[in-house]
């Protein structure tokens, strides 16, 4: 029996679902958990990920709630669907986990992060690298003879824009925080 081929976007007579339920693109979410503030949490929730293979590319915790005792943990990672929908799951049945919202899908959300630059100059360069944390609205935290340190904050493409542009001027050290991240609007 051949097997039945479909063109993209078009039907069978059948009842049945000839098309695969599953699928192979890889999307970015970002996820936050609301998690006791207690001892090996973060390393039960890290151990979730590398344990199945699964990256993470940016992870931020800190306490939320000092009486409640209670952290968030930002975690941003890529899959396909069914690997998000997986880690969501998991993520819900680890013990000392309160809640888990996938940002990405909930609706629109806020991603900020930020990021110290050392860019080695003289010169020319020193001036085209003032200029160009101008722009980004990058702020001059240390200064010396011939180098800076940069503050930047924003979003990841704008962290990537600047790094790429001030590594040719002489891009030395970067430190990034990771994504912090709020569903926009109210949640009530």
């Amino acid at each position: 029996m051949s097997p039945l081929k479909l063109k993209k976007g078009s039907t069978s007579h059948s009842a049945y679902n000839l098309r695969p339920t599953f699928s192979d693109v890889q999307e970015r979410h970002t996820i936050a958990v609301l998690v006791d503030n207690e001892a090996g949490v973060l390393a039960r929730v890290i151990g979730l990920f590398s344990g199945r293979g699964y990256n993470i590319e940016s992870l931020t915790v800190a306490e939320v709630d000092h009486e409640g005792h209670t952290s968030r943990i930002t975690i941003v990672t890529t899959g396909t669907p069914q690997v998000i929908e997986q880690i969501k799951a998991q993520l819900g049945r680890i013990v000392p986990v309160h809640d888990v919202h996938d940002l990405t899908v909930e609706g629109p959300a806020v991603e900020r992060e930020l990021a110290l630059f050392k860019v080695h100059g003289t010169g020319d360069k020193r001036i085209e690298a003032l200029r160009l944390a101008e722009i980004f609205r990058a702020n001059v935290v240390d200064s010396t003879l011939d180098s800076f340190v940069f503050e930047i904050t924003g979003d990841v493409g704008k962290i990537d824009a600047f790094a790429d542009l001030m590594r040719p001027i002489g891009l030395v050290e970067m430190a990034r925080t990771g994504v912090a991240a709020l569903s926009r609007g109210s949640t009530a």
